[in-house]
């Protein structure tokens, strides 16, 4: 990972730290862990999903890494939490709004963030290859697909 990715992804985590810090229900534990040390699990969606901090589905601060085959499309959905999203690897187009829809998608290369505002519908694909982002949250969360319209 280059300098800029880390420092970036190093910042954002400091600032949602910083911010969340009193809404944790569980205390931060320490930890240090190598890419090499990170436990990747499948999901049933055909991504890869690493924990990192915290637990998503519980009150407090969380963060994950996901990976994105290639092609992968990820259809419209929102969260119940804010979340801020950071490109380590790949790139990775992004979009808002309730329908996919790759007109209103811009790529995010590495080094690249956005945020997810809570119940905001937004989609990706990794149209040009494998793409690792790290997600950092407050949760509880979920993924709340948007119904499809006919």
């Amino acid at each position: 990972m280059n300098n800029l990715v880390c420092r970036v992804a190093i910042t954002a985590a400091l600032v949602v730290i910083m911010a969340a810090a009193s809404a944790r229900s569980e205390p931060l534990e320490p930890a240090r862990l190598t890419p090499d040390e990170l436990k990747w699990a499948a999901s049933p969606t055909g991504t890869t999903r690493a924990n990192l901090a915290g637990d998503d589905k519980s009150p407090g601060m969380y963060a994950f890494r996901a990976r994105f085959p290639a092609n992968f499309k990820n259809q419209p959905h929102s969260h119940p939490d804010d979340r801020f999203v950071t490109v380590l690897s790949g790139t990775l187009h992004v979009g808002y709004g309730e329908q996919f829809d790759e007109g209103k998608m811009k790529a995010l290369p590495a080094g690249s963030t956005w945020t997810e505002p809570a119940k905001q519908p937004h989609f990706v694909w990794a149209k040009d290859g494998e793409a690792v982002i790290q997600v950092i949250g407050n949760g509880p969360s979920a993924v709340i697909p948007v119904p499809s319209k006919p």
